[in-house]
């Protein structure tokens, strides 16, 4: 479990090699060792570098998966894998895929894999570590939703359209576990300079990763459920969701 200091024991990151998922990781690692799972895809050519970076870190133990979040059946074994050796105290869900947000909607097979990897994915596995935390009587997720899903907008909507159905999911999921000692957080970012940001161009409020790993920490601490990241993006969109549509569409966003 989470001890008082926030220290975990054991975390599993779904994306292995995600750069805010391993910052997060590497966070908690600063609150003392703990074993620290990473679940890739096995051809992933960051996989080696990235359970370095996590031993460098400070992880007492670093074991990688196999994982492919489209390859449904093959979830169940994963997962099990996971918790083989115990309890897992936190669970990071940050795989996802963005896209060219214009080719997105005009092609079905790659608009398909974008809604099996962030949502239909996320999901499968959501269930499955969630009767894992129910079972064990605790666990934490850290769930990395979107801006892009808070209001779905036209410029990029098939993504959009994937992280709001990620966070209606982990939200929902959060309330139905807690009961049984389970906790979930969920991330709001706007853009997070990382690799699948690289290519677009920089937007307003901006942050780094690790402005979004220190967020996911203290906010785990509080017990948070909700968070944006910067936290200005609260306010931003409570004004964006209240904009009429015919107005919103005319935005330059």
């Amino acid at each position: 479990m989470i001890n008082a200091v926030g220290a975990a024991q054991s975390i599993l990151l779904l994306g292995g090699t995600s750069e805010i998922g391993l910052a997060i990781t590497a966070e908690f690692l600063k609150k003392g060792p703990a074993k620290v799972i990473l679940a890739s895809l096995p051809n992933d050519p960051l996989r080696e570098a990235s359970a370095e970076k996590m031993k460098a870190a400070g992880a007492s133990e670093v074991v990688t998966l196999d994982f492919d979040a489209t390859d449904f059946d093959s979830h169940p074994e994963v997962v099990d894998k996971a918790f083989a050796d115990g309890d897992v105290d936190i669970c990071i869900v940050a795989f996802g895929m963005l896209g060219d947000a214009e080719e997105l909607w005009q092609n079905q097979r790659k608009a398909v894999l974008a809604a099996n990897i962030n949502y239909t994915g996320a999901m499968s596995m959501g269930v499955l570590v969630g009767q894992k935390f129910k079972a064990q009587g605790h666990g934490q997720f850290i769930a990395m939703s979107s801006v892009a899903g808070e209001r779905v907008r036209r410029s990029n909507f098939v993504y959009g359209s994937t992280k709001a159905g990620l966070d209606g999911f982990y939200l929902n999921l959060g309330e139905a576990l807690e009961e049984y000692g389970v906790k979930t957080l969920v991330i709001r970012p706007g853009q997070v300079r990382t690799r699948m940001s690289a290519d677009v161009d920089e937007a307003p409020l901006t942050v780094n990763k690790e402005d979004v790993a220190k967020l996911a920490v203290k906010s785990v601490e509080a017990g948070k459920t909700l968070v944006w990241a910067p936290p200005a993006f609260q306010l931003v969109m409570m004004v964006l969701k209240h904009i009429p549509r015919p107005i919103f569409k005319k935005l330059p966003i």
